[in-house]
């Protein structure tokens, strides 16, 4: 279960540390359920997953989007702060567009796009038809690029 607490300790804690003062913040698990969540914090904070694709939309209509310089709090399937990183490249690119390059850095699997492809098809499906929406090879997609930029000892 996620500790606003907990987070926001730990954002002060950066923040003291790294001397920031910027107060906006992003904190999110990436994929569902605790052994995935766990999984790709782990690649995050190994800096081996250093991407991230979300769906244009499927974000509601006030929800702020990935952009250049904002920092996220990524957390584990628990709902603990692993890191902190820093978003560096947003793109907006159609499913079937994304890039060998992208998959790779997302870090998951054999790195491949037919890998990265498959996965992320699944997965889109499912939240498309959760919002009853239907999913399609064309839809936009948010490539977000990001590095580490803050490690603190897990409890």
């Amino acid at each position: 279960m996620v500790n606003s607490k907990e987070i926001q300790h730990y954002w002060q804690q950066f923040q003291a540390d790294q001397h920031i003062t910027d107060d906006y913040y992003t904190a999110e698990q990436y994929g569902y359920g605790q052994k995935i969540g766990d999984e790709l914090a782990d690649l995050i904070v190994k800096g081996i997953k250093t991407a991230t694709t979300s769906a244009l939309e499927l974000y509601e209509p006030n929800e702020k989007k990935p952009k250049v310089g904002t920092y996220n709090i990524v957390l584990d399937g628990s709902g603990h702060p692993a890191c902190i990183t820093q978003t560096k490249v947003v793109e907006t690119i159609n499913f079937n567009q994304v890039s060998a390059e992208h998959a790779y850095h997302e870090g998951e699997g054999d790195r491949s796009l037919a890998y990265w492809r498959a996965e992320h098809r699944k997965f889109f499906q499912a939240a498309y038809q959760a919002m009853n929406q239907t999913f399609h090879e064309q839809i936009p997609c948010i490539c977000e690029v990001f590095t580490v930029v803050y490690v603190s000892g897990k409890k």
